[in-house]
């Protein structure tokens, strides 16, 4: 569970582990929030990504660059809903992770991304890596580790609505990233830095995380924060909650779940308000809470309100969060502006909404992320 580029003016025996959470229905309609006004195509700035032939950057005056920190794997997605793990008959290979599924939405909408991170010099790590490269996304800050696999997730959707989460980490090699092999010229090119907490679990990663974010931060960039639970990886809840709290603070733009407000707050109401801004900190410049199909709430300290999410009928709801991420934060890398004028803000929550509920629609996570046509049509379709 999880609490857009072009503008739209409108994340040997291994350890397993266990995960359930509440399946939503994606049946909310998008209409009666809308606007009157005429939404058309011209409004799209397209920024000119910049790549070179080898997955690397290459120099040019976009300030519009947003660089995903994290964890990269493979999920193993079930071929039949409606099975547990241990009845499901086949499973597709998707490529996933949570910072590398943003960094992919960036680039598929338009925008220019990189990622930063380890996987396993194996067979799946370089097939990430080629797979950032195909998508457009910078992998020049990614590593390999010789003693270490790259990650598996095996995902599926259960008949009593549950999705089920086995995790193969033992250790995988995002756990191993080290504070000496970071990027930081990539890092400092950040506009925007994105990050979410699953990195912040273990050394040496954890001091990685916190270091990659400094220099980012010091370097000027945006830092947006994901906490992306998935409680069967920490050692108890406790340290899940002093884990994604410890870094809460030095935050510019948060996103969270309905799921992890209450969880975080130790089971208050997420859906009041009054509760909700308790995670506001001082200089936190936007909260944006995720309600599923329901669309989402955003919070800053001037005003706040909630942007609807579209009908669609979904298949499979792993990394429509992040699809969101990608949607909110391809908007804001080209104009942050975003964040002092309200009806920009909602036009780009619309976006990101979109951008969440078409990935529901097919199967795995990147596989499933949609491009710029596809998030406006669907929108231009709410309208007409």
């Amino acid at each position: 569970m999880a609490l857009h580029s072009g503008a739209f003016c409108f994340h040997g025996f291994p350890t397993v582990a266990h995960e359930s959470l509440r399946r939503r229905q994606w049946v909310v309609k998008s209409s009666g929030f809308l606007r009157s006004r005429v939404v058309s195509k011209s409004h799209l700035k397209v920024k000119v990504k910049a790549f070179s032939g080898d997955g690397g950057l290459v120099e040019s005056n976009d300030s519009s660059l947003v660089v995903c920190f994290g964890e990269m794997l493979i999920d193993f997605v079930p071929t039949t809903n409606g099975l547990s793990l241990a009845e499901a008959p086949a499973f597709k290979k998707a490529p996933g992770g949570a910072p590398a599924n943003v960094a992919v939405g960036i680039a598929r909408l338009g925008g220019l991304s990189a990622f930063i991170g380890k996987v396993g010099a194996d067979e799946f790590g370089y097939m990430l890596a080629d797979i950032l490269k195909e998508n457009n996304v910078s992998n020049e800050g990614m590593l390999f580790d010789p003693g270490a696999r790259t990650a598996l997730a095996f995902v599926t959707l259960r008949n009593d609505g549950e999705r089920e989460f086995m995790f193969y980490r033992n250790p995988s090699a995002d756990m191993l990233l080290q504070e000496s092999e970071l990027n930081y010229d990539l890092i400092k090119k950040a506009k925007i830095f994105h990050y979410g907490s699953i990195s912040l679990i273990t050394e040496p990663c954890k001091s990685a995380h916190i270091a990659a974010a400094k220099a980012a931060k010091d370097a000027g960039a945006v830092l947006s924060y994901d906490p992306n639970l998935r409680l069967p990886l920490w050692p108890s809840a406790e340290s899940a909650i002093e884990g994604i709290l410890s870094i809460w603070d030095i935050a510019d733009i948060i996103k969270i779940s309905e799921e992890e407000i209450s969880f975080l707050t130790r089971g208050e109401d997420p859906f009041d308000d009054a509760v909700v801004r308790k995670l506001f900190h001082p200089n936190l410049k936007l909260l944006l809470v995720t309600e599923g199909p329901g669309g989402c709430r955003y919070y800053t300290k001037e005003f706040s309100g909630r942007v609807k999410g579209l009908k669609v009928d979904a298949v499979d709801t792993t990394g429509a969060g992040d699809a969101f991420v990608a949607g909110i934060l391809s908007q804001l890398a080209t104009d942050l502006s975003l964040l002092q004028k309200e009806d920009k803000l909602r036009d780009a929550l619309l976006f990101a909404n979109a951008c969440g509920a078409l990935t529901v629609m097919e199967r795995g996570a990147i596989p499933a992320l949609p491009d710029k046509d596809a998030v406006l049509n669907a929108i231009f379709k709410t309208v007409s």
